[in-house]
């Protein structure tokens, strides 16, 4: 062709790209890894200074009185049930929330005088 011919420009044409869905163990994996970096982020210590310079210490405690952050999980037990429960701030006032019904720790260990075996013992 000449300089002043016509030239024709094909445009490619793409299709569009798929997105990819994370299968199941990615996912959870991925879940997984989100839920454990706000747990990281929140349980930082959540003191609070005040407009006069007095830091007003934000945490809530367990029975003994031990502090514990915000953020924190624990086991509660209240009124003869059992459940999992966070430090977490309520209308500026620290308080704990049930996460879960039941604890971990308390599911894996069997209660006290109760035997583990399901078969009888062999005598010895």
């Amino acid at each position: 062709m000449g300089t002043g011919g016509l030239q024709r420009c094909a445009l490619a044409v793409t299709p569009p790209k798929h997105t990819v869905v994370p299968e199941g163990r990615q996912l959870m994996r991925l879940l997984g890894l989100v839920l454990l970096s706000y747990a990281a982020a929140t349980t930082v210590r959540a003191d609070v200074t005040a407009p006069n310079g007095r830091t007003i210490d934000c945490y809530c405690t367990d029975k003994s009185g031990s502090r514990i952050e915000l953020g924190e999980f624990i086991c509660l037990q209240v009124d003869g049930r059992m459940f999992t429960a966070q430090c977490q701030m309520s209308l500026n006032v620290p308080m704990w929330r049930e996460v879960q019904k039941g604890c971990l720790a308390a599911e894996a260990d069997p209660a006290p005088g109760l035997s583990v075996a399901t078969a009888p013992l062999p005598r010895i």
